[in-house]
């Protein structure tokens, strides 16, 4: 069974939170949803949550799967989760990455995503 990486599509009026990465350097500056390895003994959901308070700083609900299951290059699977922050006024800070945005349905189609990520812009869509 391949190794799943989590994403959170994190919804708050209407607006998608995308993190742009910082690191390594063939991906520094391109976006991606907040997420990552699922741990050995860890369900998806406690991944979701546990990757947002690592790289957010905030605790969030987890709710339905997002788009279908997205082979990476590296033999894992990305598997996408929508999510809303749990605390009203939580406000999401960039721990790991270069920059945090919350962007509208129009930016969505328009930012320079990670392919893994780029295949699920109509799920997205549909969500925002």
């Amino acid at each position: 069974m391949a190794t799943v990486v989590v994403g959170a599509a994190v919804v708050r009026d209407g607006c998608l939170l995308v993190q742009q990465r910082a690191f390594p350097v063939e991906v520094a500056g391109r976006w991606e949803l907040p997420g990552g390895r699922v741990e050995p003994g860890e369900s998806d959901v406690d991944a979701v949550r546990r990757e947002c308070v690592e790289e957010l700083g905030v605790d969030v609900v987890v709710g339905g799967r997002v788009g279908a299951d997205v082979p990476l290059p590296n033999g894992m699977v990305l598997r996408v989760y929508s999510a809303t922050l749990r605390e009203t006024g939580a406000e999401p800070r960039a721990v790991e990455h270069r920059a945090l945005r919350w962007v509208s349905a129009a930016e969505v189609s328009e930012l320079d995503w990670l392919p893994a990520d780029r295949a699920l812009v109509p799920a997205l869509l549909a969500l925002v």
